[in-house]
């Protein structure tokens, strides 16, 4: 047995597998949840070597249940012997019962929608971060972007003017 540290990235090591960046651009994020996804072993393989694309993914809940949907985990050339069907083919989320009914209430009721923001290692096993989101107006992005530039410039003020005093 080995001692060394697993990498960031690899299984178990609790790395980032997917980011979906537009969804802060999007939406205004409020809650956030960590599900578990119900996957294949051959899609287990592909993420594994970094093939998930979550970017145009989002959530629904179908029959009492919440599945995945749009997301894409290309399959390894090598990794089966049988034909993949479908790459973009939905995928349950695994959350507890009463997890569901929250969301359920929130989504029904008020608006929101659901959208995975990350997906990740964290225990050996793949978590899927989704957040309720209500979406942005174009006048909201441009706030956004405004504010952030503004974050920047002051930070790069902040640093030349440390830096001479």
């Amino acid at each position: 047995m080995s001692n060394k540290k697993k990498d960031k990235g690899t299984e178990g090591g609790g790395g980032t597998i997917a980011l979906n960046k537009r969804a802060r651009h999007d939406y205004h994020l409020e809650d956030r949840f960590e599900a578990g996804l119900a996957l294949q072993g051959w899609e287990v393989k592909a993420i594994r070597a970094g093939r998930a694309n979550i970017g145009e993914s989002y959530a629904m809940v179908r029959n009492g249940e919440i599945f995945l949907y749009g997301s894409q985990i290309t399959p390894l050339i090598s990794a089966s012997t049988h034909v993949v069907a479908n790459d973009r083919r939905d995928r349950k989320l695994l959350l507890h019962r009463h997890e569901i009914d929250r969301l359920l209430g929130r989504v029904e009721r008020e608006g929101y929608t659901l959208v995975p923001t990350a997906m990740y290692w964290k225990n050996g096993k793949i978590k899927l971060e989704i957040a309720l989101a209500k979406g942005k107006q174009a006048h909201d992005k441009r706030a956004t972007t405004k504010e952030r530039d503004w974050q920047r410039d002051k930070q790069r003020v902040m640093r030349s003017h440390n830096r001479n005093a």
